[in-house]
């Protein structure tokens, strides 16, 4: 496992494992993405494929210019992939005095096609002098048609006709849902549905067919439903979520709507939620444990560690339950077992 980035400015993860390599999220910018992979060794011809947990910025950031420079396939949930759709394509709305205008203009077009379908015979007779007897009386049909064509482009915009890149476009898209796994390559995808105020969002616990580890990665849920410590059970390396301490939360700067969001039931773990997590329902099997997430307005990296090494007490060794921070302005170092 190699965190690349962990926190609310963008969240990027690799995990590898006999030859497969997949990106878990893509929150950095394209260029960003790239840097932090070769800093850690990281070949960005060797991913397989892009694996999203939610539609949020922060974990999207650099998903369509990442994909279509790697060609590589990207995983979501429909729902997810729906929402993130809507979220790149410009949405085209216009005024009301643009309306006002569509409108007339649609009225005016209707009224000229009427009065052409009903011209008296001398009208009728003098614009075929007109035009030179170029158009048979039978085609005044197709004639009405081309003049309504033709008013129309009028009204519309000149770079509209011209094609423009779609911002959704992806080499390939792959569709997976929670509880139900999933193989890319030799990596086995275990989804699991997160509680968090995204589409569909979902965590991921991953095995090589060929060894009996286990990695996964929980970040961004507002609290730990059975589902998923069950899932969590049995890891060797797992990213988890400890994004604020409470009482900074509290007394910071974020305006208090989003304060109530951060504490929800979809929000955010706090460091103490996480702390009673591992203290109570943690199997304790686990070599590394990654505190992610963590936000920069609302709490310490020295709380989130110290929380999280009172909860797991004599369960610290050398040999297991190593508690590492994952950062948001660079890569830590690879996790490999």
């Amino acid at each position: 496992m190699s965190v690349l980035a962990s926190g609310s400015k963008g969240n990027c993860s690799i995990i590898s494992a006999a030859g497969t390599s997949v990106l878990v999220d893509a929150g950095l910018s394209c260029r960003e993405i790239l840097k932090r992979m070769a800093m850690v060794g990281e070949d960005p011809a060797r991913l397989d494929a892009i694996l999203i947990t939610h539609e949020h910025l922060d974990h999207v950031a650099g998903l369509s210019v990442l994909a279509r420079r790697l060609k590589i396939p990207v995983f979501f949930t429909e729902a997810t992939h729906r929402a993130w759709m809507r979220m790149v394509r410009p949405r085209q709305t216009m005024t009301y005095a643009q309306w006002l205008a569509k409108i007339q203009s649609e009225k005016e077009q209707r009224e000229a096609a009427a009065i052409a379908q009903h011209a008296p015979a001398h009208t009728v007779l003098a614009d075929e002098a007109i035009v030179e007897e170029s158009i048979a009386a039978e085609d005044a049909e197709a004639l009405e048609t081309l003049i309504a064509a033709a008013t129309e482009a009028e009204c519309e915009p000149a770079e509209a006709a011209k094609d423009k890149p779609d911002p959704a476009f992806l080499p390939a898209v792959e569709y997976f849902q929670a509880g139900q796994p999933f193989r890319i390559g030799s990596l086995e995808v275990n989804p699991f549905t997160i509680p968090h105020d995204a589409a569909d969002p979902c965590g991921f616990v991953f095995h090589a067919t060929t060894e009996t580890i286990r990695m996964a990665i929980a970040t961004d849920l507002g609290y730990m439903p059975p589902n998923v410590k069950l899932a969590l059970k049995n890891v060797d390396v797992m990213l988890l979520e400890s994004n604020h301490d409470l009482e900074m939360l509290k007394d910071g700067p974020y305006p208090w709507s989003v304060k109530q969001r951060v504490l929800s039931r979809v929000g955010h773990l706090s460091n103490d939620a996480t702390a009673e997590y591992l203290l109570r329902d943690y199997d304790g099997g686990a070599h590394t444990i990654v505190l992610g997430h963590l936000s920069e307005s609302n709490n310490l990296p020295e709380l989130a560690r110290i929380a999280a090494e009172r909860a797991l007490g004599n369960r610290l060794s050398l040999l297991g339950n190593r508690v590492v921070l994952a950062a948001q302005h660079e890569p830590i170092e690879p996790i490999q077992l």
